[in-house]
């Protein structure tokens, strides 16, 4: 599986960390190494079809402040013209237009490479139209990590719940804000708590996107469409930022055993970010950076996850289940091409492979006469 990366910050440097930690591991699940061919920052790109070093270009990165020798002006004519099968894009986030990420995923959907992308933007803006694309490309476009980084929530409720009938979604999706408010429950003035929060790394410079909701706004859009099955954008949101929360509300809220958390809430006809009051002990009153969600259930009832929101290796631990999603579907396809083959994961007792008949679906001679010998 060849891989090009597109942004080479703090999570595709992490990425690439995280695909050489996991190396063995790839290999021995699939027979078959997962290769950097290509990867891309702001200013520069690399590419070499027989495979980069991944802690090469880290260091490349860290000590040049670019991770390759040659520049560009178009990133789409550099994927246009390298031979990879999954674009990572993992490029900054541009909730006003989608900046250059969407541009790069529409780019890799059109000439048919399958994508994973934590980039919220393009999928807050375009979701159904990148979806619609991926289908009829018959492409794979991944995203686990653009809602909540290492907290498992939309394979979770696409998946693994998807006998269930999802009612709502609550959530904390904003590591930022929730370090804010958890300062002001004890007693720190908003600037104060918002300068620790930048001072920390927690908060851009540019806090905008953080405190004024927009951050949680791309999410919530996100689970919208991909559980819910909605067709909205970012700017169907009803957004209220944390700035206008004083300290005698948090003062107040604390007076009835509360506290203020900003709350992100989709169902079918929701659509929120804004303060909420929640009570003390509830899953969403949790303090601190983690994010966490609790998924109204049918039969299950209410699922609750928590985990990092941000950070290097947490947000490409989920980029890289979403690898593991998409080797798992190919091989599985490529499997399903040869008329026979011993299954991998088809075995008797005694260890031999059981042959299993692939692709066209009936039993021929000469598959029953292999199946026999095995008996």
């Amino acid at each position: 599986m060849r891989i090009f990366i597109c942004g080479f910050g703090t999570v595709g440097q992490g990425f690439a960390e995280v695909l050489h930690d996991r190396k063995e591991f790839l290999s021995k699940r699939f027979g078959d190494d997962a290769a950097i061919v290509g990867a891309m920052d702001s200013k520069s790109y690399v590419y070499d079809p027989a495979g980069l070093d991944p802690l090469g270009l880290v260091s490349t990165k860290r000590d040049s402040g670019r991770v390759g020798a040659s520049a560009y002006a178009d990133s789409t004519k550099v994927l246009s013209e390298a031979d990879y099968d999954v674009l990572v894009e993992v490029s900054p986030t541009d909730v006003k237009t989608g900046g250059v990420g969407l541009k790069n995923i529409v780019c890799a959907l059109e000439h048919k490479k399958d994508v994973i992308t934590v980039n919220k933007g393009p999928l807050a803006l375009k979701y159904r139209d990148l979806m619609d694309l991926a289908k009829k490309n018959d492409c794979l476009l991944r995203f686990e990590g653009s809602v909540g980084g290492a907290m498992p929530i939309i394979n979770l409720c696409t998946e693994d719940l998807m006998g269930e009938k999802i009612i709502s979604i609550r959530g904390i999706f904003n590591g930022t804000c929730n370090y804010i408010l958890s300062k002001m429950d004890k007693g720190q003035p908003f600037d104060q708590a918002l300068k620790e929060a930048q001072q920390l790394g927690y908060a851009e410079t540019d806090p905008t996107n953080d405190i004024e909701g927009y951050d949680s706004a791309c999410k919530v859009a996100i689970l919208a469409n991909s559980v819910f099955g909605r067709n909205v954008t970012f700017d169907d949101v009803k957004i209220t930022g944390i700035t206008s929360i004083t300290d005698e509300a948090v003062a107040m809220a604390a007076s009835r055993n509360m506290v203020i958390r900003l709350i992100g809430e989709v169902t079918d006809t929701k659509l929120e970010v804004g303060p909420r009051l929640i009570p003390k002990g509830h899953p969403l009153s949790i303090s601190g950076t983690l994010n966490t969600a609790q998924i109204l259930t049918d039969m299950a009832g209410p699922v609750t996850v928590s985990g990092r929101g941000a950070g290097r290796k947490e947000t490409a631990s989920a980029i890289l289940s979403d690898l593991i999603a998409i080797m798992d579907k190919r091989h599985r396809a490529d499997e399903q091409d040869l008329p026979l083959r011993y299954h991998p994961q088809g075995r008797r007792p005694d260890g031999r492979g059981v042959v299993l008949l692939q692709g066209q679906g009936r039993d021929t001679e000469e598959a029953r006469r292999l199946r026999d010998g095995l008996r």
